[in-house]
Formats: structure tokens, sequence, C-alpha cells
């Protein structure tokens, strides 16, 4: 039996990822200007950093609206709550009846 870091050693040998990372990590050694963000700099080189989706950018447009409208309802529930206080009798009188 291998102990079980030989078996991610053999995973990360077998998939790239050492090598990969390596290569990053030169480029980021050997770029003239830093980057500020080191996280951005792996994200980039590394393809996670994919454009925005615009099916994303719709989304975050419509929670937007929907924070908004969501707000003045609330608002509206307040005032009406108001409203409806001056006409009913406060608890403590209902239960006196």
């Amino acid at each position: 039996l291998r102990p079980p870091n030989s078996k991610r050693e053999q995973f990360r040998r077998k998939s790239g990822v050492l090598d990969t990372l390596t290569k990053v990590l030169v480029a980021l050694y050997e770029e003239p200007e830093k980057p500020n963000s080191a996280l951005d700099f792996l994200k980039h080189h590394l393809g996670a950093a994919t454009p925005e989706n615009p099916e994303i950018e719709l989304l975050r447009l419509e929670l937007a609206e929907m924070k908004e409208k969501y707000e003045a309802i609330v608002e509206e529930n307040k005032k009406l709550k108001a409203k409806l206080a001056q006409y009913e009798p406060p608890q403590e009188e209902k239960r006196a009846e």
C-alpha cells in the first residue's frame, strides 16, 4: 500500500497542476512591473478571470430593481400601518370590551 500523499503527487504530476502553477509563478517573478494583486495575476494567467457574462449583469440590474421595489413596499407598509393605527382602538381597550 502506498501512502495517500503519493496518489496526490501522481495526480498533480499527471494533471500538470504543478507545472502550470510553476510557469505562472515564474511569469509573475519575471514581470518587470509587479501587479497590485498577485491573486488577480494568477487568476488571469490561469484562465479563471473570464469576462462577465451578459446574463450576470442583467441579473444584477434586476436584483437592484427588486431591492428598490422592496424598500418602497416596506415604506408603504409602514405608512399604511400608521394610518390603520389611527382608526383602530389600542389593544388594551379591545380587551376591556
